[in-house]
């Protein structure tokens, strides 16, 4: 089974401005401001990889010719 090498570099990406802007944010005293950013990454990739479930499973049906 092939993974799609786009979806894992934006979420790979997403890792590392996160992580980047992270570092700043609390380098300069704003944890809290940080620990927000931290949250809203967590989102926003878990949403990505909701959707990429979604479409796997969406395969696996057709594939096995489940229908709704």
């Amino acid at each position: 089974m092939a993974i799609d090498l786009d979806a894992l570099f934006k979420i790979a990406g997403v890792g590392l401005v996160v992580a980047l802007l992270y570092t700043v944010l609390d380098q300069v005293g704003k944890k809290d401001y940080a620990q927000w950013l931290a949250f809203f990454g967590f989102l926003y990739v878990l949403f990505m990889v909701v959707q990429a479930l979604d479409s796997f499973f969406t395969t696996i049906r057709s594939v096995f010719m489940f229908y709704e």
